[in-house]
């Protein structure tokens, strides 16, 4: 048993030391770990967008407020019967609550009082009127006699004068008499004024939908006593119609310009995890504001919402989309921003773009060689943050291009020394030169 042992350990030890002479056999005329990461260039989609945030609000909001004061005393009822309350449908002109119309009700049947008072007053005005005629008309036949008997021993002359001053006061009188139907009449007016106001804040004890719609804010509770004075108190926030709704998205000064009428837009929000919805910029308001020294402005984002899934006031994150080029070339930024460390100061002009959307003239890709890796000129485009457009006649798709150093990666190498990736790497001579990498 013993000797069967000793035997399998030997040939353990033999299988081992074989496969560590042909990993090093292998190591110094197959493969070589390369000292530089790299990343293929690929073909695809690229867009340019500015992020930003936003919230989302009905497209269409009315705020049905109180224009008298008095205590909530019951609600109306939506379509299904039930009381009105959050998310209840409403039809234009349904009652949505009543306040205590007691006091209004009383100012109402005073005024109507007052107006009956007011023609009474003016039939009176009207019959002394009719008194104050008739006296005139005897007034003016008595001095008609008089002014043909003229002062005489028939009349004396005193009763002349009498007669003439009885017809000119009843004259006056006429005048006094038609001036208080005038009065008469316009107190009824006046009244008649104050019985339309009387009605009028009667009726707005009755709180009324003014447009088909959602409620989506009640602000009240029944006893709850509401008071109207220079602003009108707010009972109720009615959405007109949720399938449309409005991104109210603030854009920083910097990027303001490059939003437009009818842009297309991307935004998700948190209560619906990995789903994107589209949209298209409605207009940009002027009203901009400032913030700790940073100005802002507001866009405004129709969206589509047929399906009632998006809803009141969720923040969105919004994508403007500004530019989109389709089956390109794109390199990793990283590739357009390494450089040897040799060269690190003579190509600095070579650097990638660093402004997202913008283009720049030229820049510089580096792939392995033989000897290390050698430079490849290209023509970059948009860039996404991420990626960037490239083209140039040696670029290629697939192509493998370096985007940092000392990742391990095993790589073809011509000169045949290899060595083995699962044998401890020995240190480098002082002054040395990794295998076709920059000085060490």
């Amino acid at each position: 048993m013993k000797t069967w042992m000793k035997r399998v350990l030997i040939v353990v030890i033999v299988l081992a030391a074989a496969g560590g002479v042909a990993g090093w056999y292998m190591s110094r005329n197959g493969q070589a770990v390369s000292p530089f990461r790299t990343a293929e260039v690929s073909r695809g989609d690229i867009v340019v967008t500015i992020s930003a945030t936003g919230t989302i609000e009905p497209e269409e909001v009315i705020d049905v407020g109180a224009q008298v004061a008095g205590q909530i005393v019951s609600f109306g009822k939506d379509e299904k019967g039930k009381v009105i309350d959050y998310g209840s449908a409403v039809k234009e002109g349904m009652v949505l609550a009543k306040i205590d119309d007691c006091l209004w009700a009383a100012d109402l049947a005073s005024t109507e009082a007052q107006l009956a008072q007011a023609k009474a007053g003016l039939l009176r005005a009207q019959a002394d009127l009719a008194q104050l005629q008739a006296r005139l008309e005897q007034a003016r036949r008595d001095w008609e006699r008089a002014q043909k008997l003229g002062p005489s021993a028939a009349l004396a002359e005193s009763a002349y004068d009498a007669y003439k001053a009885s017809f000119e006061t009843a004259k006056a009188n006429v005048s006094v008499g038609e001036a208080s139907v005038g009065q008469a009449k316009a107190t009824i007016a006046q009244v008649d004024a104050t019985l339309l106001r009387a009605k009028r804040n009667l009726g707005y004890c009755t709180i009324t939908a003014p447009v088909d719609g959602v409620i989506i804010d009640r602000r009240v509770n029944i006893g709850q006593t509401v008071v109207a004075s220079l602003n009108a108190p707010s009972l109720f926030l009615i959405a007109k119609d949720l399938r449309r709704m409005q991104i109210w998205v603030a854009v920083n000064e910097a990027d303001i310009g490059k939003i437009r009428p009818a842009q297309p837009v991307t935004f998700t929000v948190d209560a619906f995890p990995g789903e994107t919805f589209r949209g298209e910029v409605n207009k940009v308001r002027l009203n901009a504001s400032m913030t700790q020294n940073v100005v802002t402005y507001t866009v405004e984002v129709n969206a589509d919402n047929s399906n009632n899934r998006l809803l009141p006031y969720l923040t969105a994150s919004v994508n403007f989309e500004v530019a989109r080029r389709t089956d390109v070339l794109l390199a990793p930024n990283a590739a357009l921003r390494w450089k040897p460390e040799t060269t690190a100061s003579t190509e600095a002009a070579d650097a990638a773009p660093r402004t997202t959307g913008k283009r720049s003239k030229g820049g510089r890709l580096w792939v392995t060689a033989p000897t290390g890796v050698k430079p490849l000129k290209v023509e970059t485009g948009l860039t996404d943050g991420t990626k960037t457009e490239v083209s140039g006649e040696d670029v290629t798709e697939g192509m493998a291009v370096v985007v940092g150093t000392g990742n391990g990666v095993q790589t073809a190498s011509a000169s045949g020394d290899t060595r083995n990736p699962f044998l401890p790497k020995l240190p480098a001579r002082q002054g040395g030169r990794g295998p076709g990498g920059p000085p060490m």
